[in-house]
């Protein structure tokens, strides 16, 4: 499976020592190269900096598409808006991003969009991860300042449940 990452789930799940959980559940894992940037060299010494630079299993793109539409009137970041270009050149299985409007406009783009949660959900459904390491990086990622509603952190839990 092919995936385009954004940089809130890089960050995310670095924060929680889980970015290996990517290239366990995708086969080609892609990074626009704003989202790199803005991880790695202008995040330098921020949490995913290091982590993402020394991932060997990412494949750093750019675009070659230019937006139909200027970028600040949909609201979009510089590596949202390149994750979106990036995922329509290439139709991936999966964009994973995290910010409600990046996700509302992959999906109006007709991705399949999961975010940090939905990854930790995929591994958990792999057997990567037991229940209790699933809720506990739910708890790491609310700890760590990682903004996640009560509603999305109770769905969360019922999925976890249902298996």
């Amino acid at each position: 499976m092919k995936v385009v990452v954004n940089a809130t789930p890089l960050i995310a799940l670095s924060l929680i020592n889980q970015l290996d959980l990517l290239p366990q559940i995708f086969d080609e894992i892609l990074v626009a190269t704003a989202v790199y940037k803005e991880v790695v060299l202008q995040g330098a010494g921020r949490p995913g900096s290091d982590a993402l630079g020394d991932a060997s299993w990412i494949q750093v793109r750019n675009p070659e598409s230019k937006p139909s539409i200027e970028p600040l009137l949909l609201g979009l970041d510089p590596g949202e808006l390149q994750t979106l270009l990036l995922a329509r050149e290439i139709q991936p299985d999966w964009v994973l991003i995290d910010e409600r409007l990046g996700r509302r406009v992959a999906q109006a783009m007709g991705f399949g969009v999961k975010g940090t949660l939905g990854v930790l959900l995929v591994a958990f459904h792999a057997g990567l991860l037991s229940r209790e390491q699933a809720s506990k990086a739910v708890r790491e990622l609310l700890e760590k300042g990682i903004r996640i509603g009560p509603d999305v952190v109770a769905w969360f839990e019922s999925e976890l449940d249902k298996s």
